[in-house]
């Protein structure tokens, strides 16, 4: 049996490094178990449990199944293992969910019930601002405060206006250590733009966006196609940036931006 100082070493890992994962804790058993109250599993998003234990094959693929599950769509889920009699003195089938349980069926010979609180452990989203017009300066502690890890890349003269972030860059040169859950947005609102959105569209991302027209928007693609960028590297651009609340103030633009990349970061996401 793992140390829970082994598992909570592990966790600290993954979140440092910014991997999503699940925990699976087993809450209650009846009867005869492999797995006690309290056991503790580290599951990552391919299926693989890499510390803890949870028990044999009797719970193994349910519980890998609501992690799965889980770290697709960030809601927690109770897997109620139990026999073929205890799954019909309730009425309830395989696969079915009730009042926020999801019930499965223990095949195995010890017929004992286990119930497992499976819980995903999301890396806060990535956001990178270039610029730092006003906009991105509402714009980094806004989101910072709805959860994003807040990357500046601006001229270092520039900087001074904003306020708590997470990690400064001089300049233009967006870090390439990003994923595809990334979000962009580039504000630079006439100071850098080019710059700015060319070195953007280098970078992995979820949500690209230009804080600017249409107008200019197009102008800056035609240029940037002309300068040897793909045209497919600029089809995802949202621009103008953020959701057409009728925005004016900069602040008001940070707003509409942030409810964008909410809308996308939740988009698919249900509850049960």
């Amino acid at each position: 049996m793992p140390r829970q100082s082994d598992i909570l070493d592990l966790m600290n890992d993954y979140k440092s490094k910014g991997e999503p994962f699940a925990l699976a804790t087993v809450v209650r058993t009846v009867s005869v178990t492999a797995a006690k109250a309290g056991a503790k599993a580290v599951i990552r998003s391919d299926g693989t449990i890499t510390e803890g234990w949870i028990g044999g094959g009797c719970a193994r693929g349910a519980v890998l199944k609501a992690a799965r599950e889980a770290l697709a769509d960030g809601h927690s889920r109770l897997v109620s293992i139990q026999p073929d009699e205890q799954l019909s003195e309730h009425q309830v089938k395989p696969g079915e969910i009730r009042e926020g349980v999801v019930y499965a069926k223990n095949m195995c010979p010890s017929q004992g019930t286990m119930d497992v609180f499976v819980e995903p452990v999301l890396p806060r989203p990535h956001l990178t601002i270039c610029g730092a017009s006003p906009v991105a300066v509402a714009l980094a502690d806004l989101a910072r405060r709805m959860g994003f890890f807040i990357t500046i890349c601006a001229p270092a003269d520039d900087q001074a206006g904003f306020g708590e972030t997470d990690r400064l860059i001089d300049g233009y040169g967006i870090p390439a250590d990003g994923s595809e859950r990334d979000y962009v947005v580039i504000a630079t609102q006439g100071r850098g733009d080019s710059a700015a959105l060319k070195a953007a569209v280098q970078v992995p991302s979820k949500y690209l966006a230009f804080v600017g027209s249409r107008k200019k928007a197009a102008a800056l693609k035609d240029d940037l196609v002309k300068s040897g960028v793909s045209s497919s590297q600029l089809e995802n651009i949202h621009a103008p940036a953020g959701l057409n609340l009728g925005a004016i103030t900069p602040d008001e633009i940070a707003f509409s931006i942030v409810a964008e990349m909410i809308e996308i970061r939740r988009r698919g996401q249900r509850t049960l």
